[in-house]
């Protein structure tokens, strides 16, 4: 089941506070910026940058994603490896709030989302 309009409201309002955060400067933003989608129960973030052959087209690298539970009332963090897939982050696979889920992408901790 997709996100009621106020569940989108607070998620949209968490993630606006997240890009203010983490996105890079303004002159900067055509060669790298940041950026979100709502997908279903999840929510992906990902870099946005121009292709290296073609810089007029953009292509999107992404950094983590956080999916809903609604049965379990969890947020589960995931990180994509280099197979391209998305796999639970093994450190703090799950928690109780978006906000939490994302401070832990922020802290990174460990290079899994941000290098």
């Amino acid at each position: 089941m997709a996100f009621s309009s106020s569940e989108k409201n607070e998620i949209e309002k968490l993630m606006d506070d997240f890009l203010k955060r983490r996105r890079p400067p303004e002159d900067m933003r055509d060669k790298l910026d940041l950026s979100y989608r709502i997908k279903n129960q999840s929510i992906e973030i990902f870099e946005l940058r121009p292709q290296f052959i073609r810089p007029d087209k953009t292509m999107e690298d992404p950094v983590a994603k956080i999916t809903f539970v609604r049965k379990q009332n969890a947020w589960k963090v995931y990180w994509m490896m280099s197979d391209l897939k998305w796999h639970s982050f093994e450190h703090q696979p799950q928690t109780d709030t978006l906000a939490r889920a994302l401070q832990i992408i922020d802290e990174d901790e460990t290079g899994a989302f941000w290098g």
